[in-house]
């Protein structure tokens, strides 16, 4: 089943049960008003939507109405955690060889995560605002997970099967503030604004056999201004599985029911596949070029993130966001 949250003026929204085509929804009310209250009751709440998934996509429900992104929140608006991992080591080698520093042994065995602000979540076709151009604005297009309940220990396989939800990201990023951060020794704090999600929220049977090792194998586009910048596969090359990043945050706690855990940036080796974020383009003209030539996002730039299903349809909707600064340069 698909699940969104439309806005309503409350912080957490209304829940709707969406179509497969996302063509149509209808509202959740007399299950659950909230995406986190299906988590919290996954077992009991969860096949009551999917009966009413399954009246909507048969045209059956009578209070069906005409589904628009636009009115979207985040599929869920706020998250008790937001944990993003950096799963593709491709991207980690391009930026560290772009600088001229090896990768240690110890990446391809562990996974990169850090945490990011989980209490304030942009809409897939909310502007992004930010303070200053100067701060280096970048769009990420990733994939994530959200979790049921995941007790400390549990290993890859078992975390495997915690995953309820499967989301697409834009995980935006501010380039010029990092290394001064990175260099406190402390990690990512102001250089990783709200976070937006695509519009739908679907569950891992909605994407067939494309959800496979704990990896979506499809393409993730996206297009900048108008152009499409990548189309990146996001199975074959994902070094650690949604099984492992969640295992690497449960080795020493439990993660709750509605934790938001991400793959990071989705990159491939082949580089005629594009970018998914303009870091890993300018690394790509360092090696090349000696210096980067392409600039990060100005006021006005808009981003378009998309994965398209082997039946040619949107899974997740679409991103689709501009980018408002407040002071351009």
């Amino acid at each position: 089943m698909k699940l969104a949250t439309y806005k309503d003026g409350s912080r957490d929204g209304q829940l709707v049960v969406v179509s497969r085509d996302l063509s149509s929804a209808h509202f959740a009310t007399g299950i659950a008003t909230r995406l986190q209250q299906v988590l919290d009751d996954w077992n009991f709440l969860s096949p009551q939507l999917e009966d009413l998934s399954a009246t909507l996509n048969n045209g059956k429900a009578r209070h069906a109405f005409a589904f628009d992104p636009r009115l979207c929140m985040a599929p869920l608006p706020r998250a008790y955690q937001w944990a993003d991992g950096s799963a593709y080591i491709n991207h980690v080698e391009l930026v560290r060889r772009a600088r001229k520093a090896e990768v240690p042994a110890s990446f391809y065995e562990d996974p990169l995560m850090y945490q990011g602000g989980s209490d304030d979540f942009i809409g897939p076709c909310d502007d992004a605002h930010f303070g200053s151009a100067n701060w280096g604005i970048d769009f990420e297009s990733e994939i994530a997970v959200v979790t049921g309940d995941v007790a400390m220990g549990t290993g890859a396989a078992g975390a495997l099967d915690g995953v309820r939800l499967l989301m697409l990201v834009n995980d935006w990023s501010l380039r010029n503030l990092i290394p001064a951060e990175l260099a406190k020794g402390f990690g990512f704090f102001q250089s990783k604004p709200a976070t937006a999600f695509g519009p739908v929220a679907v569950t891992p049977d909605e994407l067939g056999d494309a959800w496979a090792g704990g990896r979506v194998h499809l393409n993730v586009e996206s297009a900048w201004n108008g152009k499409r910048v990548g189309l990146c596969a996001a199975g074959d090359e994902m070094t650690f599985h949604f099984g492992q990043l969640i295992a690497h945050i449960a080795k020493t706690r439990n993660v709750r029911a509605g934790s938001i855990v991400g793959s990071g940036t989705v990159s491939n080796k082949d580089w005629s596949r594009g970018y998914s974020c303009i870091a890993e383009k300018r690394a790509i003209e360092t090696i090349e070029h000696g210096e980067p030539k392409t600039a990060f996002m100005q006021d006005g730039d808009r981003i378009h993130i998309e994965v398209k299903g082997r039946d040619g349809q949107s899974v997740f909707g679409a991103i689709d966001q501009s980018v408002r600064v407040a002071l351009a340069a």
